[in-house]
């Protein structure tokens, strides 16, 4: 029996607002951004997740968090940056990701909230979705899918692996104050 299709959910890494000159789609990631995507990178070269597929927005912060974390991925995985899914809603996430091919075993989708955070959440089963109670920048869930073809996926159909954020890499990595 074959492995279930994964899918990876990655919100960008912070970013600045500093210049409000600057586009929405522009803004750059920040310092604290790109200390993030270190993080990441090395949660998934760890944990041996690379994707097969990297969806990702046309926003300069998703295109950013995806170099931030390119060390930790396969330098042959093709990355599609798409307009659609620049602050795509959950539903228009779902549907692009029911078009991937079910030769395709896993998907990193990179993407904002609220959409990628509602979308992590609806998949999931009932009793799950109080595991991701928010999704902040750079969060970082790793869902399987219950089902066998992409275009099945949809509320409820996937089980949750695991739902890490850089604060608390960061706190796994540092011993607590006081400690030896």
């Amino acid at each position: 029996m074959r492995p279930p299709h994964r899918l990876l959910l990655l919100r960008h890494a912070k970013s600045g607002w500093a210049d409000g000159s600057i586009p929405d789609i522009d803004r750059p990631l920040s310092d604290a951004g790109r200390r993030g995507c270190r993080l990441i990178a090395r949660h998934l070269a760890d944990h041996g997740l690379a994707p097969d597929l990297i969806l990702c927005s046309a926003a300069l912060r998703t295109r950013q968090t995806v170099e931030g974390i390119a060390s930790a991925l396969p330098s042959d995985v093709p990355v599609l940056v798409e307009d659609r899914l620049y602050l795509a809603e959950a539903q228009a996430l779902l549907e692009r990701l029911h078009e991937v091919d079910d030769g395709v075993p896993s998907v990193l989708l990179v993407g904002h909230n609220p959409g990628i955070h509602t979308l992590a959440v609806a998949l999931l089963a009932p009793g799950e979705r109080l595991r991701i109670p928010t999704f902040p920048t750079a969060a970082f869930a790793v869902e399987d899918l219950a089902v066998s073809q992409w275009a099945e996926l949809g509320q409820d159909s996937t089980r949750l692996v695991s739902f890490v954020t850089p604060r608390a890499l960061r706190e796994r990595a540092e011993p607590p104050a006081g400690s030896s």
